[in-house]
């Protein structure tokens, strides 16, 4: 028999349906975490010796995150339908824990952007400065991938054949990092404000079931 009747049986199926959307949304967390790593553009600009990989700890976050949130779903599910107090305490627990990691990719994004872009901008600025054989092919692979050539102040020796409406890559590197960090806090923040609401029902459930054990 139910452990829970009325009003409290429905909050036990929202928060059914609420943990199979919630694990719907810690499979797109983890997938976008999975793009922004593995985006081919991105490792092309990002892979080399003392390349700034501070860009890379917010993603790490971000996958983290949406793993925890994969397997967190799944328990949520088996503790609202079995109306179980621990799985119910638990999850909530769990969930509690990944709103922090949530939050912490998403400020991390949005606080480390400028010194983030600064980073990138400089190793590109110190490869196009060096003139070595490494530096050369650097600077072409930013060249590649962002379409464009040298900064404001000087044009490297690749960039004397390149097109003149080419912008310069200090302001092709900032457009690129920009989109991306936004993306990260964007969908840090947002999945962590809908897991609260998870955070509620659940604690109303597991309150309503030990009630309902102290009244028996």
């Amino acid at each position: 028999m139910s452990k829970v009747q009325g009003g409290m049986k429905c909050v036990k199926y929202i928060l059914f349906v609420f943990n199979f959307i919630f694990w719907l949304c810690g499979s797109l967390v983890l997938a976008v975490g999975l793009w922004l790593r593995f985006d081919p553009e991105t490792v092309q600009l990002l892979t080399g010796e003392e390349a700034p990989e501070t860009f890379f700890i917010a993603v790490y976050i971000l996958i983290g995150a949406g793993g925890g949130m994969t397997l967190v779903g799944f328990f949520g599910c088996c503790g609202a339908v079995k109306e179980s107090q621990c799985l119910l305490a638990s999850f909530f627990a769990c969930l509690l824990v990944i709103v922090g990691a949530e939050v912490a990719a998403g400020v991390f994004g949005f606080i480390s952007k400028d010194k983030i872009i600064e980073d990138v901008k400089k190793f590109y600025s110190e490869s196009i400065s060096e003139g070595s054989e490494n530096s050369n092919r650097t600077a072409a692979i930013y060249h590649a991938v962002l379409n464009c050539c040298g900064d404001s102040v000087s044009k490297p020796s690749q960039c004397l054949d390149a097109d003149e409406d080419r912008k310069d890559c200090l302001n092709a590197i900032m457009d690129f990092f920009n989109e991306k960090l936004y993306i990260i806090g964007y969908v840090g923040i947002g999945v962590a404000g809908v897991m609260v609401i998870g955070m509620i029902f659940s604690m109303v459930l597991c309150c309503a079931i030990r009630n309902n054990r102290e009244v028996i």
